[in-house]
């Protein structure tokens, strides 16, 4: 079996066990069960979290072999202990696989595993983090980062996403859909989406303003118009466009845009597909209206956005 260790510290946010949730669950889809889960921290025992409660951990030993080790992040960046910054510096040497969650990632920048890599953390600390430690190569709009074997996440939620993506590597794709589907998760992210979603950035509040913007997430690859999305929220086209621009200050053309430009980038940024492949399955048409649309958005055209994406990969 493979052990993955969650290292906690006074302060952790309970959020964190959410990654470990995933593995709990991929143990339950594979027979015999894949990971060896446990709860680390410097002294074992009871540590307290950012809510009050308190999680009974096991001791780490430098000597103990994990296959993944995961710090998970609290709620405000804290000095480290030098204990903890030593176990994790010799961690590399016996694992696979050297992880944080959210503001995690200080403690592997300050132990110098992120020296010269691309790394993450939560956004409202990114810049903190760079100017802390200028060796690392902090990209602060990911969900997740995997720059060899170290992967480090953005804040909260972001470590399931983390984690999801460590399933699929080990297991499959199919087995981290399945566990997504149980954790009743939106839907999985890449690891270069932005964590600014454009769906969040909506924000709609009803209930059928957002089925109508699950319709176009779903469909974006067709042509849309506004009688499709006002079917979709059960309003008039009236109806709909008057409600949708009260919640979301926009009008339905410009979301819709919005929508696809998120999915065309990804798309750019993470596949090979050819412009005109992309501009198709995103529902641009053609490969000059979404280069009208990317220099509108980005300042750019694809074919900038998508050599800066692997330039940085070759990085």
């Amino acid at each position: 079996m493979q052990r993955i260790g969650l290292v906690v510290s006074p302060g952790c946010s309970p959020i964190s066990l959410a990654a470990m949730s995933v593995f709990e669950l991929a143990n339950m889809l594979t027979d015999p069960p894949t990971y060896d889960l446990h709860v680390l921290s410097e002294r074992g025992g009871q540590v307290g979290t950012s809510l009050g409660m308190s999680l009974t951990t096991e001791p780490f030993n430098a000597a103990d072999a994990y296959d993944t080790l995961i710090v998970a992040g609290g709620l405000t960046v804290e000095s480290a202990t030098p204990g903890l910054i030593d176990f994790v510096r010799r961690a590399p040497k016996h694992a696979r696989r050297v992880a944080s969650i959210c503001i995690g990632a200080f403690v592997l920048a300050e132990a110098g595993i992120l020296d010269q890599r691309r790394a993450t953390t939560h956004w409202f600390y990114a810049r903190d983090m760079q100017k802390q430690f200028p060796k690392v190569k902090v990209d602060e709009d990911r969900i997740f980062v995997n720059d060899g074997p170290v992967w480090t996440s953005a804040g909260m939620t972001a470590g399931i996403d983390l984690a999801l993506a460590m399933v699929e590597a080990d297991l499959g794709e199919d087995v981290a859909r399945n566990i997504a589907k149980k954790m009743v998760v939106y839907h999985r992210r890449a690891g270069g989406q932005s964590q600014f979603s454009a769906l969040l950035e909506l924000a709609p509040k009803s209930d059928r303003i957002q089925k109508a913007l699950a319709f176009v997430r779903d469909n974006l690859q067709k042509p849309l118009t506004v009688n499709d999305l006002a079917d979709a929220a059960s309003l008039s086209p009236r109806q709909f466009s008057r409600a949708f621009h009260a919640e979301t200050g926009q009008s339905p053309a410009k979301a819709i845009e919005h929508l696809r430009l998120e999915a065309a980038r990804l798309m750019m940024e993470q596949s090979r597909h050819p412009i005109d492949t992309v501009a198709q399955q995103t529902g641009f048409a053609d490969r000059d209206r979404m280069r009208r649309a990317f220099l509108r958005a980005y300042g750019q055209p694809p074919q900038v956005i998508r050599r800066n994406a692997r330039s940085q990969m070759d990085a």
